[in-house]
């Protein structure tokens, strides 16, 4: 069975970060967001096209990440890792010259005594509850952190894909709260804060989301196609069904392709019997359900039997296709298998 192919646009890539960088306030260094493998991307490849674009500082989410990134960039480029210092992880941070977003109290115990003299940054929790100090916690060991030279203070913001909403202005002000007056690069903002504008940008962003083609950055490229050869066209009688449970019937004698691709390539089950493939401009209904390594698709409309069809194209993005399976688009990327191959056009 062939594979299908997940071609990546590293031009596209490059350029979204380009557009990102600009909407970002004059003086604000932007950095960039390669973590989940460059969000399905292949983490090396787009961090290097990244860094050709003239990205400087790098986030991964897991110090295991960051090793693909610092072998692509080599070892002038900063790779900060969200999770921060983990236990185990110390020779790691070490050796690849990471950079940990100190979480707790006990990460940094653990940093301070293991490598004193490391760079590392602090992540606050603002109101989101997920990851950093929270207040009381940063009033606590404040001076004591700042004695050692923190590289970057940053917070995440929970609601920054909804711009009207007033978690974004609440989490704002808890920030400069927490770190005005401190002599110290701060940052807040991925793709949704940097469209909330200028207020939100600090000293660096790190865009995520909006560099690989998804909203809420509703102008970027789209960075990934998704192929799916044709493996067999079959003609399917009036009255006849399609795939696992009988869920397609056929009301008139229909053509159906069988494409390689399902969920285990990560297309979920739930776009089922909603979604279309695309032959050139043409949609094609996606009939039957997903199965494990197959799609059935009706082309009994088609002049010519096609030897592909697309699932993600420019006419149906990731965020397209995240809103027929009722996920989001962060997901359909990052679910995106091994078994394609990866083609890359810069």
């Amino acid at each position: 069975m062939g594979s299908s192919t997940l071609h990546i646009d590293l031009g596209a890539l490059a350029q979204n970060w380009r557009v990102l960088d600009a909407k970002s306030a004059a003086n604000v260094e932007t950095a960039a967001v390669v973590k989940a493998d460059g969000y399905g991307t292949g983490a090396g490849k787009a961090a290097r096209a990244l860094a050709r674009a003239g990205a400087k500082t790098f986030f991964v989410a897991a110090a295991e990440e960051g090793i693909d990134v610092r072998n692509a960039v080599g070892p002038s480029p900063r790779v900060c890792v969200f999770s921060g210092h983990m236990a185990g992880d110390t020779d790691m941070i070490a050796d690849m010259q990471l950079i940990p977003m100190l979480n707790s109290l006990d990460q940094i115990t653990r940093h301070f005594e293991l490598l004193p003299k490391h760079p590392f940054g602090v992540q606050l929790d603002t109101g989101m509850n997920r990851l950093g100090l929270e207040a009381n916690e940063w009033d606590a060991v404040r001076d004591l952190v700042m004695a050692a030279n923190p590289v970057l203070i940053m917070s995440h913001l929970a609601c920054a894909d909804e711009p009207d909403h007033p978690m974004n202005a609440q989490q704002l002000a808890e920030f400069h709260k927490m770190t005005d007056g401190l002599d110290v690069p701060r940052a807040l903002s991925a793709t949704g804060g940097i469209l909330l504008g200028p207020d939100y940008h600090f000293d660096l962003t790190r865009p995520g989301i909006g560099l690989y083609g998804g909203l809420p950055f509703e102008d970027a490229a789209p960075v990934v196609r998704v192929e799916c050869p044709v493996i067999q066209i079959r003609d399917v009688p009036a009255g006849e069904t399609v795939g696992y449970g009988n869920t397609w019937t056929a009301e008139v004698p229909s053509r159906v392709a069988t494409v390689s691709a399902g969920y285990a390539d990560g297309i979920t089950r739930q776009i089922s019997n909603k979604s279309v493939l695309f032959d050139g401009d043409t949609p094609c209904p996606l009939i039957g359900r997903v199965s494990m390594d197959l799609i059935t698709v009706d082309v009994t409309h088609l002049d010519q039997t096609p030897r592909s069809l697309d699932l993600l194209c420019a006419h149906q993005t990731v965020d397209d296709l995240a809103e027929i399976g009722g996920t989001i688009g962060y997901e359909i990327l990052t679910s995106l298998g091994r078994r394609y191959n990866r083609r890359y056009r810069t």
